[in-house]
């Protein structure tokens, strides 16, 4: 499998808090001047941000719950898991899309979208507190859907708990975060920490400033949804947004990815314009993200175009239609 000689370049500290969170740079990128190739179909989160109907809530462990039960259910019940600083908002069209055959279960990781945050190891709270919401509430077999984090977060779960899922979806995340892959243990510690040094203490001006340059440059194609999700994203506890990317970064999973034994697939977004200047094909991309996931038994990539990262708001209808047809797949 041949892997582009972008993703071969050793990574640089800078680099990461970049892709991570837009936070260090300046702000400077041709990427970021895409007002005009707005996509005709942005999702109804740019409309409305708000829940397609009023579900039941409550709470397990470091998970605020959204819960929309169906008890003419025809297929299985879904977990839908957000990305960092997100909530369950990001999720609204999904929501939509399946709640007509499915129970569906929306998380809010603590700390996120103005949720009170948790002391503590963010990433094992948020496994140990799925596995006990599955638990608790005898939700049989269900897929996980998860976003960035939330992807992460369920490869993880589904490394160690097989058993209790029936499926994942990952939407662009990953087992290792891009370009770090070839760093040793040691060296991925140390960089966590130099990370979480430069990115702590920052000013909610600031820390607003870093997610609205995010959206506008990674997060989404339509820029007027890129400054309200930015809105919604800063409402987030910094602190916890911190333990979460350094942890996440800290993370390599991959030697484990053997053990799932459930389908799993992973959604990759391309959006030309931003690869232009690398240069990196939407083949190209796909293959490197398959390269991460070698290990993996039953892998399908799902290649979705003129999408970034929050692919389900770019593309709903294609995305919606990709993770029924996943989900129709392993019932």
């Amino acid at each position: 499998m041949s892997v582009p000689s972008f993703c071969q370049n050793k990574i640089s500290y800078f680099a990461i808090i970049v892709a991570i969170v837009a936070a260090i740079s300046s702000g400077s990128s041709k990427a970021a001047d895409v007002s005009a190739d707005a996509t005709t179909h942005t999702s109804a989160v740019a409309k409305e941000m708000s829940a397609p109907v009023t579900p039941a809530e409550y709470q397990v462990g470091s998970m605020y719950v959204e819960q929309y039960l169906n008890p003419k259910a025809q297929g299985a019940p879904v977990i839908l898991i957000p990305g960092l600083s997100s909530g369950a908002y990001i999720w609204d069209d999904t929501v939509k899309a399946l709640q007509n055959k499915h129970s569906i279960y929306v998380i809010t990781l603590a700390g996120f979208n103005g949720k009170p945050a948790m002391p503590g190891a963010k990433l094992l709270k948020a496994k140990e507190s799925l596995a006990e919401l599955i638990r608790t509430k005898n939700i049989q077999k269900p897929v996980l859907i998860g976003h960035s984090l939330g992807a992460a977060l369920s490869i993880w779960f589904a490394e160690e708990n097989s058993n209790l899922i029936s499926g994942v979806f990952a939407v662009d995340g990953l087992p290792v975060m891009p370009r770090s892959e070839n760093l040793t243990a040691e060296q991925r510690q140390a960089m966590s920490q130099g990370m979480k040094t430069q990115m702590s203490g920052v000013t909610q001006e600031v820390f607003a400033d870093q997610q609205l340059k995010y959206m506008q440059v990674m997060g989404v194609i339509d820029q007027e949804l890129a400054k309200k999700l930015a809105a919604r994203s800063a409402t987030s506890d910094r602190t916890a947004f911190v333990d979460y990317v350094t942890e996440l970064f800290a993370t390599d999973i991959r030697k484990d990815l053997p053990s799932i034994t459930v389908p799993l697939a992973l959604v990759s977004p391309y959006y030309e314009k931003d690869f232009a200047s690398i240069p990196m094909s939407e083949d190209q991309k796909t293959a490197y993200y398959a390269s991460l996931l070698s290990e993996a038994k039953n892998l399908q990539i799902i290649s979705i175009s003129n999408a970034r990262h929050f692919v389900m708001l770019d593309q709903p209808a294609i995305f919606n239609d990709k993770l029924q047809s996943f989900v129709n797949s392993i019932h």
